[in-house]
């Protein structure tokens, strides 16, 4: 993707943010993660290829780009794992994509307060200063928890994806 001079900083900018965020996807309750889980995410975007469009690395977004973003949850060690629960805080300056967060064997919920309580979408509100409580809506979450229904086999791999806009 090309970007105009002056368009350049905030594109800089907006890319600072997509992989700062990959270097650090999970929320503060990683101290209470097993040593043997090891959570990587990545981030892509569609772009045209001399084969048709493909996913790239989200070297470069502007505001508009969907980004499709993909974890892997791998257990390293040589035991299985109980069930685990994954948190994702959905990126600064990105708008979560309603319904695209998945995962095989998992449930899905969302919080809009940051990541201190998690729910599922239609028991999810926000209230504005001096506002009335609303239903949230897929703008208003900041965090993704997949909880995995089933243990993690040893050196065994999960994924969980969701796309977002960049705003």
């Amino acid at each position: 993707m090309h970007a105009r001079k002056s368009e350049r900083g905030s594109v800089r900018a907006l890319c600072a943010l997509v992989l700062a965020c990959l270097a650090s996807p999970l929320c503060a309750a990683d101290s209470a993660r097993p040593a043997a889980l090891d959570v990587k995410a990545t981030a892509a975007v569609l772009q045209d290829q001399p084969r048709g469009r493909g996913l790239v690395p989200a070297d470069r977004v502007v505001p508009g780009d969907e980004v499709f973003y993909t974890l892997e949850i791998r257990n390293t060690g040589s035991r299985p794992l109980p069930p685990q629960t994954v948190d994702f805080a959905i990126p600064e300056h990105m708008r979560y994509v309603a319904g695209s967060a998945v995962a095989a064997g998992a449930d899905v919920s969302y919080s809009v307060d940051g990541g201190r309580t998690f729910d599922r979408p239609e028991n999810l509100s926000v209230i504005a200063a001096g506002a009335e409580p609303r239903p949230a809506t897929a703008a208003d979450y900041t965090h993704i928890r997949w909880r995995l229904k089933h243990a993690l086999k040893a050196k065994a791999l999960a994924l969980a994806r969701f796309r977002a806009v960049v705003k």
